[in-house]
């Protein structure tokens, strides 16, 4: 039977093969379980085969969803995109935000985290492929934003995220990655501490690990197809 057990197992070889690989650690690469327009009972049966970091893009869904699984220990991380009204959900229930586009966001989200918490761990979001329709900011934009996330008080800048164009092409996975990665590693030339490299897919997670991925955002390949409007993030 193809479980979600068996199917989450599947993806941590991968991840692990393509660490080998590239000549890295494995262990370097955190796996987020996209498990948005999936039930809580398919997070449960992920949290019951190992894993403890679950992703969401919409904050509707994703409230009921915190409230339903309250009672397990899981990190969420929120990875898409974020409307001003939306972010106090986010400050108050998510231990990271991979998509913060706009200063206002940010400062919104620094404001709401509730001083018992610890920072909100935070990515700025570049858009590599340049398409008129992804969130993210140009990459020529990206160290001005990273600059003002990073000196908010309630957030901790972590790193870089990308959703790239999606396409078969191996050759171009890869260079759209490694083009996130050389940005990062200039952000950390000119101070930024950042450690972060939030990228890579279902269909495209080997070449981000190739590129030096350190969380990649898996959805479909854990929990089964999802409704083709849904795909964009996992």
């Amino acid at each position: 039977m193809d479980t979600i057990e068996k199917r989450l197992q599947a993806v941590k070889s991968r991840i692990e093969r393509a660490a080998q690989a590239a000549g890295r650690d494995p262990r370097d690469i955190v796996l987020v379980a996209v498990s948005k327009t999936f039930p809580p009972a398919a997070v449960r049966a992920a949290h019951a085969a190992g894993q403890r970091d679950f992703g969401e893009n919409h904050a509707q869904e994703a409230a009921a969803k915190f409230d339903a699984l309250a009672d397990l220990a899981l990190a969420w991380h929120f990875i898409g995109p974020l409307q001003s009204n939306k972010t106090r959900l986010v400050a108050e229930r998510c231990a990271w935000v991979h998509s913060i586009d706009r200063l206002k966001i940010a400062e919104r989200l620094s404001a709401q985290r509730p001083a018992a918490l610890p920072p909100l761990q935070a990515c700025v979001q570049v858009n590599v492929s340049g398409e008129a329709s992804k969130s993210g900011v140009p990459p020529d934009e990206a160290a001005g934003l990273a600059r003002a996330v990073a000196a908010l008080p309630r957030l901790r800048l972590r790193g870089l995220m990308a959703i790239p164009e999606p396409t078969d092409d191996v050759a171009l996975q890869r260079r759209r990655f490694e083009s996130l990665r050389a940005l990062k590693e200039r952000l950390v030339a000119a101070g930024l501490p950042l450690d972060t490299l939030s990228m890579g897919m279902s269909d495209d997670l080997e070449a981000a690990v190739a590129a030096g991925a350190t969380m990649v955002r898996v959805g479909s390949a854990i929990f089964g197809a999802r409704p083709r409007a849904a795909r964009a993030a996992g």
